[in-house]
């Protein structure tokens, strides 16, 4: 906890020298300018308490009562109006500080002139400047601002950009005094407040938004970690395993390198068509997307009959690759569900592209049986020789493609998260294809990941990461369960049947694993679909109901069809040791955890 907030106030402060913090800048330093010593003080804790309330929860409550975040703009608008009016209008803005003057019987006395109405500036300027911080704030958004973690984390964030703010603006105000040193104090007032009116208009304008995506578009590498997370050394590797270069985007997933939503602000659910449009214009052009090859049956289409590309033209097209049983996609579903049901109507086709990772994913029935029970009314196309998968150059499970009305691809994001992003890509693209785009979806039965989980892992000897005896192809008597285990230790005990892809119990099978998560998930498969049974320790005892997963029962599970098993199932992430029992007959593919 302590290395994580070290982290946020080092990066706090690089927000604070990035080149979004340009349009805030220029009034931060016309208000600091003038007044008495604690104004610049008061003008940087009024920001970052406005910030830090913003990040972990004003904006959370504005989006649910409809209000979006226009109004905080407006606030912002207004108080830099007045006070650069104020110092154009020496005797105006003496009145502005007379009411809050009378303020101070309720706080300690202070003989530092302008601290009250610094504050007030300071805390309007906190709106202009949350956008700096919107990766942080989506992601507090998505998770929730309601635990003591995100808080604490919100509060290192604005300190680390608050001590440099506040270096900025004493810095700025030795040079202004030395101006009125030579006697050109009144002329440096108006100056300074000619430069907060122009920062108020360039707001209204929406100039200082049209700076933040020009940054976001042509100067990527602004954040601390950027040169290390987009470096060759890592961004290569998995071009080296996959043997081909991404299409659309670079070979690493992060929204830092390219990979995520390209999106620079999550909309509002009330957004305007303008602020719409401004968000579609952040959107690169990736390049004509491929039509959908190779692919074999087609699901929830009239008659089965596949899609093309070049029909769905005029409409905004999402393409989602996933496949069955894995976790993160599983995740990702209720989001698409959302969307396919609040936007299809305004111009959305979302396709999902079923490749599968193992080998019974390729069945058609146990695909058709997924979409039956996750409930996808959307078009799913069958890609069992990855045919379309290797058209996009796609190299991820979940992978969002998102296509304009005109057949080009403008957004791609990997992984999980970024959900806000993609859905405000979502609606500009809709809204730049001339539709008049409602309010934001409401995703239900949302599964939140554990912050801290123990890796996946594959029980065949191809992948396998992390036992503690290597699995090794052929059967093998793995001897009694080990007495002990370290974190993200995992081992087999009993006869196995270890293959490529698959390890399949013989007699006494069992897996013992020390995991930290909140949730863990087994894909499982039964010879002949017969009913087999496992069962379910933790801690060395049979499970308790309240810490099951969905598919355990009284401790033990049924497997028949392949899928993926819901195990373990927590209130909170925590470290605990994992038995699995297995009968002679039960295939285990991977574990994951969430």
């Amino acid at each position: 906890m302590i290395i994580l907030l070290g982290f946020a106030i080092l990066a706090g402060a690089g927000t604070a020298l990035s080149p979004c913090v340009l349009p805030v800048l220029p009034a931060l330093l016309s208000a600091g300018g003038v007044g008495g010593r604690r104004r610049p003080l008061g003008i940087v804790l009024g920001l970052a308490i406005t910030f830090t309330i913003t990040i972990v929860g004003v904006a959370k409550v504005v989006d649910g009562v409809g209000l979006g975040s226009d109004p905080l703009r407006d606030v912002a608008i207004v108080v830099l109006l007045a006070f650069g009016l104020a110092l154009l209008a020496p005797s105006l803005l003496a009145r502005l500080e007379a009411p809050l003057s009378r303020l101070a019987r309720f706080g300690p006395r202070s003989r530092g002139d302008g601290f009250r109405s610094g504050l007030l500036v300071g805390g309007a300027l906190g709106f202009v400047y949350t956008p700096c911080a919107s990766p942080i704030l989506a992601a507090v958004i998505s998770v929730s601002a309601a635990s003591g973690r995100t808080v604490a984390i919100a509060i290192a964030y604005a300190l680390g950009s608050s001590l440099v703010l506040l270096a900025l603006t004493l810095g700025g105000r030795r040079v202004f005094e030395r101006v009125r040193a030579a006697g050109r104090g009144p002329l440096l007032q108006r100056a300074l407040g000619v430069m907060m009116v122009l920062t108020a208009v360039a707001i209204i304008t929406m100039l200082d938004v049209n700076f933040d995506q020009f940054v976001a578009r042509h100067i990527p590498d602004v954040n601390i970690a950027a040169s290390l997370e987009c470096s060759r050394t890592v961004t290569s590797r998995l071009h080296e395993i996959s043997g081909h270069e991404p299409r659309f985007a670079p070979a690493n997933g992060s929204s830092a390198c390219g990979g995520g939503s390209a999106v620079a602000h999550v909309a509002p659910a009330n957004a305007s068509q303008a602020t719409l449009l401004a968000a579609a214009r952040s959107l690169h052009d990736l390049g004509a997307a491929p039509e959908f090859t190779e692919t074999e049956r087609w699901f929830n289409t009239p008659a089965g009959m596949p899609l093309t590309l070049a029909k769905l033209r005029g409409r905004v097209v999402l393409v989602d690759f996933w496949t069955y049983t894995c976790i993160n996609c599983i995740r990702t579903l209720p989001y698409l569900k959302a969307w396919d049901a609040t936007y299809r109507r305004l111009g959305l086709t979302i396709v999902g592209v079923h490749t599968p990772e193992f080998a019974f994913e390729h069945e058609a029935s146990n695909v058709a049986n997924a979409i039956r029970q996750f409930g996808l009314r959307y078009p799913v196309a069958q890609d069992n020789n990855m045919g379309a998968w290797n058209a996009y150059g796609n190299e991820y499970w979940p992978a969002d493609y998102l296509i304009d009305a005109r057949g080009q691809v403008r957004d791609a994001s990997f992984g999980e998260g970024q959900y806000a992003q993609t859905e405000t890509a979502i609606r500009a693209l809709l809204a730049e294809a001339g539709d008049r785009v409602a309010g934001r979806s409401r995703p239900r039965g949302v599964i939140v990941p554990s912050e801290e989980a123990t890796p996946e892992t594959y029980l065949g000897s191809v992948r396998a990461q992390g036992w503690l005896a290597e699995p090794r192809a052929g059967r093998r008597d793995y001897g009694p369960p080990p007495r002990a285990l370290g974190l993200n230790e995992f081992a087999y005990s009993g006869t196995w049947q270890i293959e490529a892809q698959p390890a399949t119990a013989v007699s006494g099978a069992g897996i013992d694993a020390e995991f930290q998560a909140k949730a863990v998930y087994l894909v499982l498969i039964s010879a002949d679909e017969r009913s087999r049974t496992l069962r379910v320790l933790l801690d060395g005892r049979p499970i308790a109901a309240a810490d099951a997963g969905a598919d355990v029962r009284d401790g033990t599970l049924t497997v028949t069809r392949q899928r993926l098993y819901s195990l373990v199932s927590l209130r909170r992430d925590e470290r605990h040791r994992l038995g699995l029992r297995l009968s002679p007959g039960i295939s285990g593919y991977a574990f994951t955890f969430g």
